[in-house]
C-alpha cells in the first residue's frame, strides 16, 4: 500500500510537528502559521517547529515571530541543516530552542527589493531599516547580547556553528 502525498505531513500535523525548511517567504511563513495556530487552538501540549531555513524575508520571519508570540502552547523550536538570515528571528523567538551537532548559523541582514520613484525608495528603504533594527532588538533580548553587537555581527555575516550557537545564546540545547 502505497502512502498518499500528504500522508507523512498528517502524520507529523498529529504530533504537533510543523516543518519550516527552505526559503522562508510568505507562502512558507503563511503555512506555518496556519498549522501553529491550528495546533494551539486544539490543545496546549508542545508544539515542535523543525527549523531549516538558510533565508528569507523580514516580513515573512515576523509573521511567525508574532504568532509565536501569541501562542498559548510552548512552542520549541529545533534547528538544522542551516539556518540564517531572517529564519534566526523565528528560532529565537520559541520557548526553547534547540539544534542538530551539524547545524550552522548565519547572522546576516537580509537583502530587500527596492522600486519606485527616488521618494518611494527613500520610504521604503527607511522602513526597511525600522524593520531591521526591531529584529536585531529581538535578537539582541533572546541571546542577552547588546543590540550593536548583534548589528555588527549581522553587517559582518558572522557564521556560528552549533557549539557558538549556543554560546552566543541562539539556541539553549545542542540536541542530536
Amino acid at each position: 500500500m502505497t502512502p498518499t502525498p500528504g500522508w507523512l505531513q498528517e502524520k507529523l500535523f498529529e504530533r504537533r510537528i510543523v516543518f519550516v525548511t527552505g526559503r522562508l517567504d510568505d507562502a512558507l511563513a503563511g503555512q506555518a502559521a496556519a498549522q501553529i495556530m491550528t495546533l494551539d487552538a486544539a490543545g496546549d501540549e508542545p508544539i515542535d517547529v523543525v527549523l531549516s531555513s538558510g533565508d528569507g524575508t523580514l516580513e515573512a520571519a515576523f509573521v511567525l515571530i508574532d504568532v509565536i508570540d501569541a501562542a498559548r502552547a510552548t512552542v520549541r523550536v529545533h534547528c538544522q541543516g542551516q539556518v540564517g538570515g531572517p529564519a534566526i528571528g523565528v528560532a529565537a523567538a520559541a520557548d526553547h530552542r534547540s539544534a542538530s551537532p551539524h547545524t550552522t548559523f548565519r547572522l546576516s541582514a537580509p537583502a530587500t527589493q527596492l522600486s519606485g520613484t527616488p521618494d518611494q525608495i527613500a520610504a521604503q528603504s527607511e522602513q526597511h531599516r525600522h524593520t531591521l533594527w526591531r529584529f536585531q532588538a529581538r535578537l539582541a533580548k533572546a541571546t542577552g547580547r547588546p543590540a550593536e553587537d548583534v548589528a555588527d555581527d549581522m553587517r559582518r555575516a558572522r557564521h556560528l556553528d552549533a557549539r557558538e550557537a549556543l554560546d552566543y545564546g541562539l539556541i539553549d540545547a545542542i540536541r542530536s
